[in-house]
Order: structure tokens, then sequence, then C-alpha cells
């Protein structure tokens, strides 16, 4: 456990208004149930669970995006930037790369232009891909390198803390490692925090030093990483680890 928090969260409840007729009062629908934990300064921590468990609803809270709240959500460091599942999504497709990273800078200010594009190709070696890329589409390249722009994107602005939201699991394996290696690497090099979601729980092994396990938004375990795969407490999360030991023996057999 790190002595210093990027985050802290305390005693979250987390709703959407709910109408149950045209005549009736809104009443609500809540989604997170009394969620508290805290993500170290220069740590992955993983978070997994079904879908429909809450994890999109948590991000939506963290990232500022969902009001309809009680506890407390606790940033210390800038608010949380994010990496989505799908790269081709999350990227203006009418806008080149150089645009798309260089935009935030802009909106920011304390930058001239020379500055700007200076950082812009900074941040794209960072991320493994040559300055020239800033005049390509994101139609013009592939998967892996979406994902690399998304991550610069999320990167540039200089927030410490980022949102990995099933960040390789439309990549094919072998660029799932390559992401997963640059990810180690850019916290080494920037001292992030990230907020690791999946629901491979063989990938989250592999980056993450502790993980949160969700049931029906709830946080029904945590801990370090190696102590809840190796000694689960919870039915539900042997169940998580069983079918990702299946999966993996499936797959072993193809």
């Amino acid at each position: 456990m790190a002595d210093a928090y990027a985050l802290e969260v305390r005693n979250l409840n987390a709703w959407y208004p709910v109408k149950k007729g045209p005549l009736s009062r809104k009443a609500k629908k809540t989604v997170l149930h009394d969620i508290s934990f805290q993500i170290g300064e220069n740590e992955i921590l993983g978070l997994v669970g079904e879908s429909g468990c809450g994890k999109s609803t948590l991000c939506k809270v963290l990232l500022g995006m969902l009001g309809t709240y009680e506890g407390e959500v606790i940033h210390h460091t800038k608010r949380p930037q994010v990496v989505f599942q799908d790269p081709f999504g999350s990227l203006n497709p009418a806008k080149k790369v150089g645009w798309i990273l260089e935009e935030p800078l802009k909106l920011a200010g304390g930058m001239n232009r020379e500055e700007r594009r200076r950082k812009v190709e900074d941040m794209l070696e960072a991320v493994g891909l040559p300055g020239e890329y800033k005049n390509r589409y994101p139609r013009e390249l592939s998967g892996g390198q979406r994902q690399r722009v998304s991550i610069a994107s999320a990167l540039i602005g200089g927030s410490k803390l980022i949102i990995a939201d099933e960040p390789v699991s439309a990549l094919d394996v072998t660029v799932q490692a390559q992401i997963l290696d640059l990810l180690l690497a850019l916290r080494r090099e920037f001292g992030l925090s990230i907020l690791f979601i999946s629901h491979d729980l063989n990938v989250v092994y592999q980056v993450c030093q502790r993980v949160l396990v969700m049931k029906k938004g709830r946080i029904v375990e945590q801990g370090d990483i190696d102590d809840i795969y190796d000694h689960p407490k919870e039915a539900y999360t042997k169940e998580l680890l069983d079918a990702a030991l299946d999966f993996e023996d499936d797959a072993a057999e193809i």
C-alpha cells in the first residue's frame, strides 16, 4: 500500500432517478452501495466484476459525469482521465491525431503554438509512436496504435490518475501485451495511478498490485492481488477465478 493516495472514495452510494408513472414523484434506483476504497500514488488498482455490477456507474461518479450520489470522492490530483475499450469510438474520426492531442492544451491555455506542438510530439514518443503520426487520421492507424493515441490523450493534460476501462479487451493477444507493457512503463515514467477495469482476471493479475471485486453494486472483497487470487474469501470471487481458469484451459486446447 502506498503512503499517499491519489484518490479516496468513502461510503459512496449512487443512484439514477426513476419515474414510476406520469403522475408519480420521481423515485431512485440505487446502483452503488457503501463503496469505500483508495488508490495509492503510483499504484495500479484492479476492479473486476460481471457486466451490470456497477463498474460503469462508479466510473461516471469518479469522472464527474454523475452527480446523484452521496459520500465522499476525494481527488488528490487532477480529475482523472479515461482510456476507453474502443479507441476508434473515443477519437474524433474527422480530426488528425495532432489536433486531437493539441486541443486540450489549447483549452487549458498557458502554452504557445510551438510549445503545444512540441508537447504533442513528446507525448506521441512517450506512447511509442513517431511524431509524424500527428498528421494521420485515426482510421489510418491500427487498433493498437489508436489505443496508444487514446492513452496519450489521457496523459497530455498532466493528470496523474487514469481510469483504464477494459483498455485491451478489443485488441488481439500480442497487441494486448504491448499495451499492458506500455501502461506499466508510463506508470513508472510519470508516476501514474491507474484504476484498471477488466473482466479478464488473468490480465488484472499481470498489471495490478491490489484488486476490488464488485458484485451488485457492492465491493465484496478487496486486497493484495496474491492474497485475493490465492485465498479468496467470498464465494463470488471464487466463481470469477474458476471461470477465468476454465476459460484459460479451454483456450489452451484450441
